[in-house]
């Protein structure tokens, strides 16, 4: 079993412990919570990260208990620390740039992608997010993966935020 610290704002609030079990690695965190609200832990590698969960209060602490794929946790690299964040983090203050048609290189993606407008992206270590304008009303854009898509607000609008590896597959 490893042991790890968890951050919140350069401070260490608790311990994020990982055990690898057959093709599944077992994420246990336990920390002080920074506030009232929802917040949720992260496992930070030195290529991505890896949202673990929202934590659940008990006894003054947050803890969470997740089991992932050796799939789903490769990207992330070689773990560095934990960290908590706040669960509806203010997508905002992060750094997007407008899509360039050279940020993909699947022919696939750079099909669907194609004449899409309002498209943001930015990179987090090895994994790169794309965003995409959403409205209700409006065809869904790259609707074969929906699923691994999470909703949020940038600069005031809706957006759809999907993570992809290296390899430009999705990530969860």
């Amino acid at each position: 079993m490893d042991k790890f610290p968890v951050v919140w704002k350069d401070q260490t609030v608790g311990e994020l412990t990982a055990e690898r079990e057959a093709l599944y690695t077992c994420f246990a965190v336990r920390c002080t919570l920074p506030g009232e609200g929802l917040w949720c832990a992260w496992a930070v590698g030195d290529r991505g990260v890896l949202r673990l969960g929202v934590l659940a209060p008990q006894g003054g602490a947050g803890m969470i208990r997740r089991r992932f794929s050796h799939r789903l946790t490769a990207p992330a690299g070689r773990l560095l620390r934990g960290e908590v964040r706040p669960a509806a983090q203010p997508e905002q203050e992060m750094n997007w740039t407008p899509l360039e048609d050279a940020v993909f290189h699947s022919p696939g993606l750079r099909r669907q992608l194609q004449g899409t407008e309002g498209a943001l992206w930015r990179r987090e270590g090895e994994t790169l997010l794309l965003a995409l304008p959403y409205a209700p009303r409006r065809p869904m854009p790259l609707t074969g993966m929906f699923c691994f898509a999470r909703p949020c607000r940038i600069r005031g609008e809706r957006y759809l935020v999907w993570a992809f590896d290296s390899r430009e597959r999705p990530v969860l």
